[in-house]
């Protein structure tokens, strides 16, 4: 498959080892991080934010103690801030169930699995650490069990550490 270029709606592509991560910077801010699959192209940072998001994210790839603080965008509805707040809280290496965090903010399952979608800033808000009691859950508004963004789930917990749930993480 022929590599694509990214989009300007990107302001910057970095490498990961299950593809690439968008960067969408505005207005000194990280705005959005978007996993993209293989055939994207790395694209060099066009500001100071998105090349200290670049670096972050490279460090998380390669450690994934590695910690953020990167300037973001205030998004999202009160309800899903109060979700992203609980799952900024599960610890590296640990999963919660999407009713463990509904009963943490006093909420619903799928609200919460909703919110978690509606994630801006994957990675910064681990939104992979939350799953199904049964088993992955979805991912990014995604559930096929063979796609990309439960292969990116997949990925992303076994780097941090995450064993079981009978999951091939690579």
């Amino acid at each position: 498959m022929k590599k694509q270029q990214g989009s300007e709606l990107f302001s910057a592509i970095v490498a990961a080892p299950f593809g690439a991560m968008g960067v969408r910077t505005e207005n000194g801010l990280v705005r959005e991080l978007v996993y993209l699959p293989p055939h994207f192209l790395e694209m060099e940072a066009q500001d100071a934010v998105a090349q200290q998001a670049c670096v972050q994210l490279a460090r998380y790839f390669a450690d994934p103690d590695a910690p953020f603080d990167l300037p973001l965008a205030p998004l999202g509805s009160p309800f899903q801030q109060k979700v992203w707040a609980a799952i900024a809280q599960i610890p590296r290496g640990r999963v919660r169930t999407y009713g463990d965090v509904a009963r943490f903010i006093g909420s619903a399952p799928r609200a919460v699995g909703q919110a978690c979608g509606a994630n801006w800033f994957p990675l910064l808000i681990p939104c992979h650490r939350v799953t199904a009691a049964g088993g992955l859950g979805g991912f990014s508004h995604h559930d096929d069990a063979a796609g990309f963004h439960l292969g990116v789930k997949r990925w992303l917990l076994a780097h941090e550490g995450v064993e079981g749930m009978g999951w091939s993480a690579r």
